[in-house]
């Protein structure tokens, strides 16, 4: 196999696989199986727009004009403090939410939900338009292609192993404590994202 294509996608998937404000989404969603297929997708379409933007030299741009990462990154840490509040006031919530039961929200919340953690996440921005970006600038100019079909497949491959692999936890998660556990994390996890992009220099 090509090994730009490789390089791409090894690139990719060590930037998306950890434990961040959208992969807690969708990692709920699939536990849930609430909207997988239409959330992975969303997912998996949007980083393959934002890292063919980063490719075709988006980054670059955007790196110039420090008042749109500045943006970003204020209208993130809001959105992601206001979910993370959500998250633990779920955790601490009398009610639970069994595994089998129905899904959590209708199908528009869920993408809505699933676009906001996408768009408005400036981490998003910074691992697909501008980090895979400027690593795809330094590839031959022949070669950026490949490199940009690697980087998109491993996010492919990591949203759909992400959410329907997570179906593989379901017998731990019919206990209402590792929801509860999960929720706690989240907002955890939501809340130090936020804190490390408002004090970030």
């Amino acid at each position: 196999m090509d090994t730009v294509f490789l390089r791409g996608f090894a690139t990719s998937a060590a930037l998306i696989v950890a434990i961040g404000a959208q992969n807690a989404f969708v990692l709920r969603q699939g536990l849930a199986r609430s909207h997988v297929l239409p959330v992975v997708l969303v997912c998996a379409l949007s980083d393959a727009l934002l890292i063919t933007l980063g490719v075709a030299g988006l980054g670059r741009w955007v790196q110039e004009h420090p008042v749109l990462l500045t943006l970003t990154r204020w209208g993130g840490a809001a959105f992601l403090l206001a979910y993370g509040a959500l998250a633990a006031r779920r955790a601490l919530a009398p009610h639970t939410l069994a595994v089998q039961g129905p899904a959590v929200g209708d199908l528009r919340a869920a993408l809505l939900a699933c676009l906001a953690f996408t768009y408005l996440n400036p981490h998003c921005w910074l691992d697909t338009v501008v980090l895979l970006g400027s690593i795809a600038a330094q590839q031959p100019e022949d070669s950026r292609t490949s490199f940009a079909a690697g980087a998109v497949s491993a996010s492919g491959v990591w949203f759909f192993a992400l959410g329907y692999g997570a179906r593989l936890l379901a017998p731990l998660f019919a206990r209402p404590v590792a929801w509860r556990m999960l929720d706690a994390a989240i907002a955890l996890v939501m809340w130090t994202i936020a804190v490390t992009i408002i004090f970030r220099p």
